[in-house]
Parts: C-alpha cells; sequence; structure tokens
C-alpha cells in the first residue's frame, strides 16, 4: 500500500536535484522511471494504467504542440513578435509587453507551448534589445505560468478541472474570477522582474523586421490561431445560448487539423512535437492514479469530499 507512496516521494525526490553521481535526469524520465515502477511493482494493473491517462488532456496538448511547431516553423511567430516589440521605446516597455503578451498567449495556447516555443525567441529578442536575457527569461516564466490561470485551457491542471467540474462553458467563470487577479498579477511580475534585473535606458531594436520564413506554413498557422479563437468564442457564447457544448480537446485538435492535413511539412512539424512532455503527462496519470488506489489522499482530504484523482492532481 505504501509503495506508491515511496515512490511518489523519491519522484519529487530526483525532480528536486535532477542529478544522481554523474548522470542528469530530466523531468520527463523520472516521472516514465516512476510510473514504470509502480507497473513492475505490481501497484497499479496495465488496463487501470491505461484508463488512469486522460485522453482529453493528451490530445489538447498534442494538437496544442501541432499549432505551436506550425507558428514556430513558419517564421509567423517571429515577424508577429518584431511587429509588437518593436513597439517598445525603453527595456521597461519591452519587459511589460513581454510578460503581457506571453501571458495572454499562455491563456490561449496553453503554458507548455507558449514555454516551448517562447524561450528561444524571448532569449532572441534580449540580446538584440539589450535586456538581461535571464531577467527576460524570468518574465516569460512569471508570465506564461500567471497567464495561463486565466482559462480552462491555460494549463493542463485548469483543462481537469474544467473537465470535471460542472461549470457550464467552463470560459466564463474562470474569465469572471481570474481575469483580474491574473492582470493584477503580471503587473506585479513585471515590477519584481524590474527591480531584480533593473534596464539600460536605451532599447536596441532590430534593424528590419522578420519576414515569415515560409509563407504557404504561415497561413496555415494563421487559420489554425484562427479556429482557436474562433472556437473560444463558440464555446462561450453556447454556453449562454445553447445547452450543448463540445469537449475542449476539440479546439486544440480542430486547430491542427489544416496543419496536418494540408501542410507539406506535416511529417517535420510531427517530429517536432514536444513528445517528451506528452509523456510526462501519460506517467504523471499513471503514478497520481497508483497513489489514488492507496486511499491515503482521500483518508486526508475526505472531510473536503475532494475525492477524485483530478483533484489530487
Amino acid at each position: 500500500m505504501i509503495l506508491p507512496l515511496i515512490v511518489l516521494a523519491l519522484v519529487f525526490l530526483l525532480i528536486a536535484i535532477r542529478q544522481v553521481g554523474g548522470f542528469r535526469f530530466r523531468i520527463w524520465q523520472i516521472m516514465l522511471a516512476g510510473a514504470a515502477a509502480v507497473l513492475l511493482l505490481g501497484q497499479i494493473s496495465p488496463a487501470d494504467a491505461l484508463r488512469s491517462v486522460n485522453p482529453d488532456v493528451m490530445l489538447f496538448l498534442f494538437g496544442m504542440f501541432v499549432v505551436g511547431g506550425a507558428v514556430t516553423e513558419s517564421g509567423y511567430l517571429r515577424a508577429v513578435s518584431f511587429r509588437l516589440f518593436s513597439r517598445a521605446a525603453t527595456p521597461d516597455h519591452f519587459i511589460l509587453l513581454l510578460i503581457i503578451s506571453m501571458g495572454l498567449f499562455s491563456a490561449i495556447l496553453m503554458n507548455d507551448t507558449i514555454a516551448i516555443i517562447g524561450t528561444p525567441l524571448v532569449i532572441w529578442y534580449a540580446a538584440r534589445m539589450g535586456y538581461n536575457p535571464k531577467g527576460a527569461l524570468l518574465a516569460l516564466c512569471f508570465a506564461i505560468t500567471i497567464g495561463s490561470v486565466a482559462t480552462p485551457i491555460g494549463n493542463p491542471q485548469n483543462l481537469l478541472i474544467a473537465n470535471y467540474a460542472d461549470l457550464g462553458d467552463a470560459f466564463t467563470p474562470f474569465l469572471i474570477n481570474l481575469a483580474v487577479p491574473t492582470a493584477i498579477n503580471l503587473l506585479i511580475a513585471w515590477a519584481v522582474v524590474r527591480f531584480f534585473y533593473p534596464p539600460m535606458k536605451e532599447c536596441l531594436l532590430p534593424p528590419e523586421p522578420e519576414p515569415a520564413g515560409d509563407p504557404s506554413l504561415a497561413r496555415l498557422s494563421k487559420l489554425s490561431l484562427g479556429i482557436i479563437l474562433s472556437l473560444i468564442g463558440v464555446r462561450i457564447l453556447a454556453g449562454f445560448f445553447v445547452p450543448v457544448s463540445f469537449p475542449l480537446m476539440v479546439i486544440a485538435l480542430a486547430a491542427a487539423a489544416p496543419v496536418l492535413i494540408f501542410s507539406p511539412r506535416r511529417k517535420e512539424i510531427l517530429k517536432k512535437v514536444d513528445w517528451r512532455t506528452l509523456i510526462f503527462f501519460a506517467s504523471l496519470f499513471v503514478l497520481m492514479q497508483s497513489v489514488y488506489q492507496t486511499g491515503f489522499f482521500q483518508s486526508v482530504i475526505d472531510y473536503s469530499r475532494m475525492t477524485t484523482i483530478p483533484l489530487i492532481m
């Protein structure tokens, strides 16, 4: 009964230290090892392990990773970011635009997606605008973490909550309750980054805009982003006028469809999907289901009736 708890504790410990002797481990490897351990030790059956993996989360992540890959590989993201960041007159303004824009993007495209496609972009712009790359990366971390809270598709945890809770269209309750706190915290994040990484007086901008490297894929990327925004709008309106809604994963899969169907570079984009993150989440579901079956967390939080695996996660 306690073996899954021991495995979970070891997983958390390894995630914290990341290195044992001369071996350095990635988070997805540690989580995969934890899931494999509870399977091999007989703490969860293969059938239960398969059932524990939430298809909505996995398919949503896959779809968003496809869209993110298309936006990046087409050069469309860099072209859009130039138009945005070229408005910055000072490094202060640059960091503010960075935090607000990445916060908004993470609320729409999920924070995992923005973390993957935004990191090299932020480093590139920070170097060319004369801002400390460490400060810019911290700003990105704050932005995608805070911004993702505002919508049910901002992060996998929110997606689980939206799928299992009776929230109607899900977007409206999230935005009503979390939009203002999210905006306030984004501004606080800007102030914190500015305090610890004070900028120079002048902002150095790239001399010329970055054109989209693959116009055809860029057009498909625009279509995918338009589908995401349109389906979010439809989902919200349906919550007010029609008592029928569609799963949130449909938003991501519909957005990925144009790229997977029409782009000749579909194989290249599929290769660039962050499969490691998908492995991490699948392993996380398996490990946590094994822990859930011990009854430990249910006994701890039974007073509040929070006894389902999504809430424990």
